[in-house]
């Protein structure tokens, strides 16, 4: 509750939060799971599915930082992360 004095005001403010958190939420939902189902693909050592599953997680992080969900700089850090895990798994792929 943003405002103390619980005017309409602050009723609708409460209202939009709620909102927005249930939206916020969904999206952020999304990304986790995307986000196992690129890891879990990548010790599992499949390249395709790795590559693809890492271009919906991108583009979903691309998604949340525009919709202002997630900070720009998180977004980079977590798509460095996993694009570190699919050079391990490649580099890994070629010595066996």
């Amino acid at each position: 509750m943003a405002n103390i004095k619980g005017g309409r005001a602050a009723r609708k403010r409460d209202r939009q939060n709620a909102k927005a958190n249930k939206r916020n939420s969904v999206v952020k939902a999304k990304l986790h799971d995307s986000h196992k189902k690129l890891f879990k693909a990548a010790d599992a050592g499949e390249k395709e599915t790795a590559d693809k599953k890492f271009k919906e997680f991108v583009s979903g992080l691309d998604k949340a930082v525009k919709k202002g969900i997630i900070k720009k700089n998180t977004a980079d850090r977590k798509k460095s992360r996993a694009q570190l895990k699919l050079n391990k798994m490649a580099a890994a792929a070629k010595e066996a």
